[in-house]
């Protein structure tokens, strides 16, 4: 195998949506075995690398599908797709049909690829990095049985009649991910998997992750559950209701079932999918090599900009932040006159040219807005703005607006706090053009759209628009500077530039330093 080019894997997850952080298992159990086969592996959360191949997870929550012009993606796709299947969006599909896929799930291939042979399989099996060292013997284990996942009418009905059999079922009160969420099973007897819908395929990455973490998984098993090999005995089926009743009535917590799913155990651990890692790097070599000739290497021109990125990163924007912890695509500071053009090299995004009147839109986040010199920030923003582009700044609310009047008065001060870019062009040094208000809404925390309650910050937005001709006439007027136009003279109307004569009159003993009487 050729020397292995860097890979970078992308975890996608749109502002505020908690339930992306189960991306990070896949993500993680990627990294690994990208790393046993001695490969180079960086992660991130909606940020991709130019100058490495992307493995994206998470996509069908949304992605900017132009962004495959300047980097090398493939999509990881662990979705159950085809029916049964997840209700994904036509576009996901479309993605996925044009693009490089690795899936989990060899059911899933025909939804998107016209040959399933293009697409790679890597399963999510046995996790080492997951297992502890001196792990809580499952007899002394507090937790009876741990639910994971959304509660439905249809896995509210299993526990019920789980719990009616005499067995306690501990549920999360709300979405627990992470080492918070590893702790509680690995406190557990035993997880229970249900499926959401009926006919619905089963949860193999949520299994996995239990079993490799050393509990035990007892899961409903249907006609299109359709496991992996490695679960077929290392995992307690349930096939129906009678089945159901007479476990955990009889079976469950005894010295039997221990035995039963301590050796189902050892028997997931011998589930290494090295060999399919391998032939998945492998492909991506391949991938690389011919990817690279087709992706375009000029300068990304960007149209979108966003000032402060900590707060949530725009995929397809040109993300600026003076602060590096931010992981901006751009560290620079826009509270300073920019120098324009500027060409930059980013590690998001490959070679950047900014110039003046190029973005279509310039986002300020509440971070930005804190700026002392945030005049300066918006000075650049005409700079950089096409006419009628558009200025979107957030104003921190200094109370939580609810009754009408509130919210009223919210929008009112973040208008207010903006006036002197719209009204007062002229106190900026403009001339041509100013800012008109457009538009102001509240947002929450997570940046959505409220209607009071748990406003947290106000939206607005500005146009650049042309000034009239009577604002330019106040303005000149206003202004120390008169705004004369440059009236520069062309060399041919340079004094003398016809005749040969010298440009400037020299008077008789001139040369000689003589001191000549003033007529």
């Amino acid at each position: 195998m050729r020397e292995l080019p860097p890979l970078h894997l992308c975890i996608v997850q749109p502002a505020g949506h908690v339930h992306a952080l189960g991306l990070i298992d896949q993500a993680r159990y990627f990294r690994y075995q990208f790393r046993r086969l001695g490969a180079s592996v960086s992660t991130a959360k909606n940020r991709l690398r130019s100058d490495a191949v992307n493995f994206v997870f998470g996509a069908h929550l949304g992605f900017d599908a132009s962004l495959r012009q300047r980097h090398s993606i493939i999509f990881v796709n662990q979705e159950p797709l085809g029916t049964p299947g997840s209700s994904v969006s036509p576009e996901y599909l479309k993605l996925l049909a044009h693009s490089a896929v690795v899936d989990g799930d060899p059911a899933n291939v025909a939804a998107y690829a016209a040959d399933p042979a293009d697409v790679p399989l890597a399963p999510l099996l046995q996790a080492p990095y997951l297992a502890q060292s001196a792990p809580i013997p499952l007899e002394q284990r507090p937790i009876d049985l741990l639910f994971i996942g959304s509660i439905n009418a249809r896995r509210q009905a299993w526990i019920d009649r789980v719990e009616a059999c005499g067995v306690k079922v501990s549920v999360f009160a709300g979405p627990v991910y992470g080492a918070e969420r590893d702790l509680c099973i690995r406190h557990a007897k035993a997880v229970l998997n249900v499926h959401a819908e009926d006919g619905a395929r089963f949860e193999a990455d949520r299994v996995a992750h239990c079993l490799s973490l050393g509990t035990p998984v007892v899961s409903e098993r249907g006609p299109a559950t359709a496991p992996h090999e490695a679960f077929e005995d290392s995992v307690v089926w349930i096939e129906d209701i009678r089945q159901l009743d007479q476990f955990f009535r009889e079976d469950f917590a005894t010295p039997a079932y221990f035995d039963i799913v301590r050796a189902g155990l050892v028997r997931f651990d011998a589930a290494d999918p090295i060999e399919t890692y391998a032939d998945l790097l492998a492909f991506t070599v391949g991938f690389e090599r011919a990817d690279r000739l087709r992706r375009d290497a000029t300068p990304w021109k960007p149209t979108r900009m966003q000032l402060g990125a900590g707060g949530e990163y725009l995929p397809g924007w040109l993300n600026v932040d003076s602060n590096r912890g931010a992981q901006p695509d751009l560290v620079l500071d826009v509270c300073r006159p920019l120098e324009l053009p500027m060409k930059v090299d980013s590690a998001t995004c490959g070679p950047v040219l900014l110039e003046e009147r190029s973005l279509d839109v310039i986002q300020v986040s509440a971070a930005a807005t804190a700026a002392s010199s945030l005049s300066v920030a918006i000075d650049n923003a005409m700079r950089l703005l096409k006419q009628d582009g558009e200025l979107r700044v957030d104003v921190p609310c200094m109370m939580e607006p609810v009754t009408p009047a509130e919210v009223l008065n919210a929008k009112a001060a973040g208008e207010s706090a903006l006036a002197g870019y719209t009204r007062a062009f002229w106190q900026l040094g403009w001339y041509e053009h100013r800012f008109d208000l457009v538009d102001s809404c509240l947002l929450d925390l997570r940046l959505a759209p409220t209607e009071g309650p748990g406003a947290a910050y106000t939206r607005i937005t500005l146009r650049k628009v042309e000034t009239t001709p009577n604002e330019r006439t106040f303005a000149r007027t206003m202004q120390a500077d008169p705004c004369l136009p440059s009236d520069d003279v062309s060399p041919e109307r340079m004094y003398g530039a016809v005749s040969g004569e010298p440009a400037l009159p020299v008077r008789r003993g001139f040369e000689a330093g003589v001191a000549l009487p003033i007529d």
